[in-house]
């Protein structure tokens, strides 16, 4: 009795397989067949009715029967893919024939693309190279090479996305003014622009990837003096020629001594706005003197050599510059944003 349903469902199911027209309609009967509440699986399940003699001979042609389906279902299925790629070919064909006076939507460079350019020709200007690394670095050189130890905040697994224990996701671009070190002798003057990554939320102010610029200068003789005089350069380039740059007392390990620096506001001049939240001021980057520890990792005698490092986020750049409020429109690809610039 079994065996005659089991040919049964041979011929219902090669039959319903053959006339399936699309790729639901086959699912469909796969899931009628051989589904957990198929009509084999419930054949299956009567196989303890039978006598231990019959059991082995009924469950092996049940088997058999599932391959058959299996194998026609595979076979069906590449045919309807076939056909539907068939169908894509004929119905999407791209008319060669249209005309060529048409107007055309040309696009623009994007905001990091407008800050980033900017920059760069300002610091080529003063000498500057531009120096890349990869993105994918190794903690002695994004955390040990820069006077962090391993017991840092900075090092920690809430901050930091490892890939592996001493393989990183850079969390800035100061692992390129290492390399820039071992790989060269001074005088070395860089920038150093690429993408960086940290266990941030998204937000208004934060994301997990975003964009700096860094700089490196090492010879003899480099004092706070000479990266008082680069910085305001480049915040007169950048912001206008009244523009001033205040320097406040900071810690970052990789120099000593450290500072944040701010441009005066270039809305209101300094006077105090809504922009400045009525400080006069803007903080747009860190900087500071190269601590010594950093010149050794990088293969330089401090006591020959000295130098100076700054370091910016372009978002915050673009956000001035453009007056914008939330960090999400840089990357959320609007058209109705992006066209403004």
């Amino acid at each position: 009795m079994i065996q005659e349903t089991l040919k049964l469902l041979e011929i219902s199911g090669a039959k319903e397989i053959n006339e399936s027209i699309n790729m639901e309609e086959l699912d469909q009967v796969r899931v009628k067949y051989l589904g957990k509440k198929g009509e084999l699986t419930n054949v299956l399940k009567s196989l303890s009715n039978l006598s231990q003699e019959q059991r082995p001979v009924v469950g092996s042609l049940a088997n058999e029967l599932r391959e058959k389906l299996e194998d026609l279902i595979e076979k069906k299925g590449h045919m309807l893919k076939n056909i539907e790629i068939d169908n894509k070919l004929k119905n999407e064909k791209i008319d060669i024939s249209i005309s060529k006076n048409i107007s055309k939507a040309y696009g623009h460079s994007h905001p990091f693309t407008i800050v980033l350019d900017d920059i760069k020709e300002i610091f080529m200007g003063m000498g500057y190279s531009i120096a890349e690394g990869p993105e994918i670095e190794y903690t002695k050189f994004n955390f040990d090479a820069l006077n962090t130890p391993a017991d840092h905040p900075a090092r920690d697994l809430q901050d930091t996305l490892y890939i592996t224990d001493d393989i990183i996701l850079r969390t800035q671009t100061s692992p390129v003014q290492v390399r820039a070190m071992l790989n060269g002798k001074p005088p070395i003057k860089i920038i150093a622009p690429g993408k960086v990554y940290r266990s941030d939320s998204v937000d208004a102010t934060h994301s997990p990837m975003f964009h700096q610029i860094e700089g490196l200068v090492v010879d003899k003789n480099i004092s706070m003096a000479d990266l008082k005089g680069t910085l305001e350069m480049f915040a007169r380039s950048y912001f206008g020629e009244k523009t001033n740059i205040r320097l406040r007392p900071h810690h970052f390990p990789f120099t000593e001594p450290s500072a944040e620096v701010d441009v005066t506001c270039f809305v209101c001049g300094g006077s105090g706005c809504r922009v400045c939240k009525n400080e006069g001021y803007i903080e747009i980057l860190g900087a500071g003197m190269v601590h010594p520890n950093v010149l050794k990792a990088g293969g330089i005698d401090p006591e020959v050599y000295s130098g100076f490092a700054f370091g910016m986020g372009l978002e915050r750049i673009a956000m001035i510059k453009f007056d914008i409020s939330d960090l999400r429109n840089l990357y959320e690809n609007d058209i109705r944003f992006l066209e403004q610039f």
